[in-house]
């Protein structure tokens, strides 16, 4: 890969802190001052430099998914007990009610107030400021096992048996563009140049689709199926971000070649010594996080070599988010540790 190499400054240990359970998910707010956690045992807290705050105590019903919305006013959660909530600075302003219906996907668009959440074999998008239900969309397949708006707001794509179909925000009634498939996606994800549309899958196959050419690549090869996936917002020279796959114990980095025929190149990451759980690359970065039932975070500069290892679970790691300024990273364990490191220590 022929990437520019920047100098890689250690990440120190910032703040240590504990919920009751498996942390299941951690996003940041844009603006960078909050990070959100949810636990299997259905908490919601927020952090803000070292205070905690408690925004729903543990029902013993999990909370799956959190989002921030994209002027970082809105906090939404879903989960197993079917709810979906929205908070207004810290204030719970609805509850969507869908019980038995487990919600374990939601996504706020990136240029508006409205949030996508899984429903069985449905999606839904909610407005926050008209609150209501805009749309309800059929994916009829199967459950829905992935949700991605684009960058820019215009589509939003959604996964699961068979395929990814996607709509136009524009105009929910015309028929989705389907990315057919004889397999399930488990994982997917829009580049952030919305370009590219990559899809894991349970057959351990990696497909990529670049918008508006009618024939993905197929990548295979991989020990298991794809459960994670993400794309680096920094570009090759070619000016192509990258994409890492993730299955089993290992990971794979993709670099699109010149020549479309070719495809893209692959170099395989190999550290970890059990089922990783998470990855994500640094904003404006190619340095790609990785976290693992090994209990080991590894930092991997220019997604080439470890060049930092990170500790401090007790059993494994369940979850990782990057601070939108790159110089911050939390991460969630398997027995509700939540922890935080910095380069500004």
């Amino acid at each position: 890969m022929n990437l520019t190499t920047s100098k890689f400054q250690d990440f120190e240990q910032h703040y240590s802190g504990t919920l009751s359970d498996y942390v299941t998910a951690i996003t940041w707010s844009p603006q960078g001052k909050t990070l959100a956690a949810t636990s299997a045992a259905g908490e919601v807290v927020l952090w803000n430099d070292g205070e905690l705050v408690i925004l729903q105590t543990g029902n013993g019903k999990s909370v799956d998914c959190v989002a921030f919305s994209p002027d970082g006013k809105f906090l939404a959660v879903g989960g197993q007990d079917g709810q979906v909530k929205i908070w207004q600075e810290n204030e719970l302003i609805a509850t969507l009610e869908n019980a038995p219906t487990w919600v374990d996907k939601l996504a706020w668009s990136p240029t508006s107030n409205q949030l996508a959440f899984s429903l069985g074999r449905y999606a839904q998008v909610w407005d926050a400021n008209r609150r209501e239900i805009v749309v309800t969309l059929n994916f009829d397949n199967s459950s829905v096992l992935g949700i991605d708006w684009r960058r820019d707001g215009q589509y939003l794509a959604i996964s699961g048996y068979q395929g990814v179909k996607i709509w136009q925000n524009q105009n929910w009634d015309e028929e989705p563009y389907f990315l057919s498939m004889p397999t399930v996606s488990v994982a997917m994800a829009w580049s952030p140049d919305g370009k590219f549309l990559s899809s894991g899958n349970m057959d351990r196959s990696v497909t990529v689709l670049e918008w508006e050419n009618p024939d993905p690549w197929v990548m295979r090869g991989f020990p298991g199926k794809i459960r994670h996936l993400a794309w680096s917002e920094a570009t090759t020279q070619l000016g192509a971000p990258i994409l890492a796959s993730s299955s089993v114990d290992g990971i794979v980095v993709w670099e699109k070649l010149e020549d479309d025929s070719l495809g893209w190149e692959a170099r395989v990451l190999t550290n970890h010594m059990d089922v990783i759980s998470a990855i994500a690359f640094a904003p404006q970065s190619f340095l790609l996080a990785s976290a693992a039932a090994d209990g080991l975070l590894c930092l991997w500069q220019e997604a080439q070599q470890v060049c930092q290892i990170l500790t401090g679970v007790n059993a494994g790691f369940s979850t990782l988010a990057w601070h939108p300024q790159g110089k911050i990273l939390a991460a969630g364990g398997e027995q509700g540790e939540l922890l935080i490191w910095s380069t500004e220590v």
